[in-house]
């Protein structure tokens, strides 16, 4: 099946082919941006330098270790127990087969069993339904909406808030 495994530089050059992807970015609540591989490997090195503050997993094939997509905690709150999900899977081939589910599940597990988190939230763009089914089916609840809270494609549109507590999580 699937599994996650902290992103390496050799990741690099796939995910900077994600984010120069304007197909892939247009689902995002980020602004499309020209990146070379070079602003991408100083990310990388803010990342490792930075890493109480967030968590960058690749997610492969379980016998693979090819990037798929990414799924990260980032803003880790460790006071107030909480932080922000992000999830992007890469390749248009990649979509619909799971792989989404899998990582957000499993990236909950890690937040909530392993660093003793109770609360992760995250932001959508209110016309992605794909998007928010996956994260409903993961547990998370409309807690708001941010209207034209984000420039794309040259007009402001609504992003959705969302959020899953460990305890209804686990209830």
């Amino acid at each position: 099946m699937y599994r996650l495994r902290e992103i390496e530089k050799s990741d690099l050059a796939e995910i900077n082919q994600w984010r120069n992807n304007p197909d892939i970015i247009s689902n995002l609540g980020a602004s499309f941006r020209f990146i070379n591989l070079d602003i991408d490997c100083r990310w990388y090195e803010n990342y490792i330098n930075n890493r109480r503050e967030c968590i960058r997993c690749a997610i492969t094939f379980a016998n693979d270790d090819k990037i798929l997509g990414m799924v990260s905690l980032t803003s880790i709150d460790y006071i107030n127990q909480s932080a922000k999900l992000h999830i992007q899977v890469g390749r248009k081939e990649n979509q619909g087969k799971g792989i989404g589910t899998y990582a957000v599940r499993e990236m909950l597990l890690h937040a909530f069993d392993n660093m003793n988190l109770r609360r992760v939230e995250l932001t959508v763009l209110s016309d992605n339904r794909i998007a928010k089914h996956l994260y409903e089916k993961c547990g998370f609840v409309l807690e708001g909406c941010k209207k034209s809270a984000i420039y794309k494609k040259g007009k402001f549109v609504d992003i959705d808030c969302y959020a899953v507590l460990r305890e209804k999580y686990y209830s």
